[in-house]
């Protein structure tokens, strides 16, 4: 996945959102596979579970066996066909979730080689927000952030500017 580039801006805002929210203590169900952020996260003290690459549209039996005190999406979700079912299946009262900005100047992301690298969403942050809130769950805080990247370009000098992750953290509204 990484093998030309490391996110490493990416990675350090993202772990200090982490930090500022979750509590070591915290156990969290990182959805998606192990990968380069989930050993970050191990690293810095936290106990992290991850699903086992079953198809996450269809099966989301591990939402509901696994004990979690917080959920994670680190950019997955835009990668799923139906984010509302997962939203619904999630267990614990805390989630944080980080997406890619749907951005006006790119299409859509999408390998040739790897049909499980490619975004089915774009979003936008509004988006996401309303899909939080559809669900029962109430945001606490966000950020946005760029991505610049060392090219040459229109594009490229856009990116400086022009902010591309969106994370958050909710919490389950209770009825």
């Amino acid at each position: 996945m990484y093998e030309k580039t490391f996110p490493n801006k990416r990675f350090k805002l993202t772990l200090e959102f982490l930090q500022k929210h979750v509590k070591t203590s915290e156990t969290i169900f990182d959805f998606g596979v192990p990968n380069p952020f989930s050993k970050i996260m191990e690293e810095n003290g936290y106990t992290v579970k991850n699903t086992k690459g079953e198809d996450l549209d269809n099966d989301q039996t591990a939402l509901q066996t696994e004990e979690y005190t917080v959920f994670t999406a680190f950019e997955i979700f835009e990668h799923l066909l139906n984010p509302y079912t997962i939203l619904e299946n999630v267990k614990c009262d805390k989630l944080l979730i980080s997406i890619p900005l749907r951005l006006w100047f790119s299409p859509a992301y999408r390998s040739k080689t790897d049909m499980w690298d490619r975004h089915y969403h774009e979003f936008e942050d509004w988006q996401l927000d309303w899909l939080l809130e559809k669900t029962g769950w109430k945001i606490t805080d966000r950020q946005k952030f760029t991505h610049p990247v060392k090219k040459f370009g229109f594009r490229p000098l856009l990116r400086y500017f022009t902010p591309r992750y969106y994370i958050v953290v909710a919490e389950k509204i209770k009825a």
